[in-house]
């Protein structure tokens, strides 16, 4: 397994770098506080043009050929310059299982739709509460589901959402259309605008079976992983260029030793994310069974993150706790993060009863 990237996905990486840097002003978590959507529309407008949204889908489809290794970069980019965006939810949680899962029609159907930069989103069962969660029963030769979806990311602003349901009392995932769910937005940290989604005899468009309702979650947790690597990324940076700036008695707080081992341990952590990350990605970019990898990097990511955050904190000090300063998003960032897709508890107890050391 090489995990060095190509020079196009270099290219990739670098590309998207600088565009989002340049749209941070505009376009970041900062600048969208209070914006309902969430998202800046005109970026997204830029990010359909430049193919993004279909970067990891087959051109017969309407993508551009890539695989979900080459849209990672794109997640790790947003997560660098802390610019919110559907663009997660769309392409990994909805085009992926598409692309692996669905059948000709639906591949035609949604992919191209997503490519085209349709806004969707997804809502899997929530990891937190097992057991509950939306139902689908046969009706009329199709589907109706009922229940509330918690925690939808974007879907005030989404024109379809991909449900995941029990349907005899197996998982099954279920496009339905926005305009039949009655939303209840929540007042949290998180920059994705998330919405209770109540579901009363709502019609399903289409169905997807099993293996696409847990792919969902599969692919949302290790894209989330490569958000939290660029975030990460971005406060070891910011953390060494405040120590080589910040002056105590008589000279920079980086000549320090103590400084120096808390950054030092922020760039293993860094490190060491983006190595257990992308090989959980790599894997899947493979089709072969990656469900343990996920729940490994998803499960140290999710910490390694919160401690290089609290690690970036002390080194700031007080300034780094004002909202004039970017860190204290980079913190609400990983507490939110971390939640996405099952906490860290979750995939390490996952992890041990699969080894049968519960």
């Amino acid at each position: 397994m090489d995990l060095s990237l190509t020079e196009d996905q270099e290219l990739i990486a670098s590309t998207a770098r600088e565009l989002l840097e340049s749209r941070a002003a505009t376009a970041g978590t900062r600048a969208l506080d209070g914006v309902p959507a969430g998202y800046s529309a005109a970026l997204w407008k830029e990010m359909v043009e430049l193919g993004w949204t279909g970067l990891a889908f087959p051109e017969e489809h309407g993508g551009v050929g890539g695989d979900f290794l080459d849209v990672c970069l794109l997640f790790e980019q947003l997560g660098y310059a802390q610019v919110p965006s559907p663009l997660l939810m769309a392409v990994a949680c909805c085009g992926m299982p598409i692309a692996r899962f669905g059948t000709s029609d639906q591949k035609e159907r949604w992919l191209g739709a997503i490519s085209n930069g349709e806004i969707v989103t997804a809502a899997p069962l929530p990891w937190d509460r097992p057991g509950e969660g939306p139902v689908a029963s046969r009706s009329d030769g199709g589907f109706v589901l009922d229940g509330t979806a918690t925690f939808v990311p974007f879907a005030a602003s989404a024109e379809h959402l991909l449900v995941v349901a029990r349907l005899d009392d197996e998982p099954h995932a279920f496009w339905v259309d926005a305009a039949d769910v009655t939303l209840t937005p929540l007042g949290t940290i998180g920059a994705d605008r998330p919405c209770h989604v109540e579901l009363d005899g709502v019609r399903a468009e289409d169905a997807l079976g099993p293996d696409a309702a847990e792919a969902i979650s599969l692919f949302g947790a290790a894209a989330t992983c490569a958000e939290m690597v660029g975030a990460a990324q971005h406060v070891l940076d910011m953390t060494v260029q405040y120590a080589t700036e910040r002056e105590q008695f008589g000279r920079a707080i980086g000549s320090f030793q103590a400084v120096q081992h808390h950054c030092a341990n922020m760039a293993i952590d860094v490190l060491g994310s983006r190595f257990i990350a992308y090989e959980a990605i790599w894997l899947l970019s493979a089709n072969r069974d990656a469900a343990p990898e996920v729940a490994m990097a998803k499960a140290w990511v999710s910490e390694a993150y919160e401690r290089v955050c609290s690690l970036g904190h002390q080194v700031h000090g007080a300034i780094g706790f004002t909202q004039e300063h970017d860190l204290y998003l980079f913190s609400e960032h990983a507490m939110t993060t971390s939640l996405s897709f099952g906490d860290a508890d979750l995939h390490y107890d996952g992890l041990a009863a699969g080894l049968h050391l519960d």
